[in-house]
């Protein structure tokens, strides 16, 4: 049962992380500085790989 909470715990704050980490991904600021640099702010990727690791680790944890 434990495990259960802590997988849907792992899930909850991965959505969490993946949607932060697209919104600033998606933010002005960002389009200003992919539009003259290319580059994607480290905070974007840390917040979707972070968050995509935390949703696969709750899975494994719900098995």
């Amino acid at each position: 049962m434990v495990n259960k909470l802590i997988g849907i715990a792992f899930i909850a704050v991965g959505v969490a992380l993946a949607v932060w980490g697209y919104n600033i991904y998606d933010s002005a600021t960002s389009q200003i500085s992919r539009a003259f640099s290319g580059d994607t702010p480290l905070e974007a990727w840390a917040g979707m790989v972070g968050g995509g690791v935390c949703v696969l680790l709750g899975i494994v944890k719900l098995r």
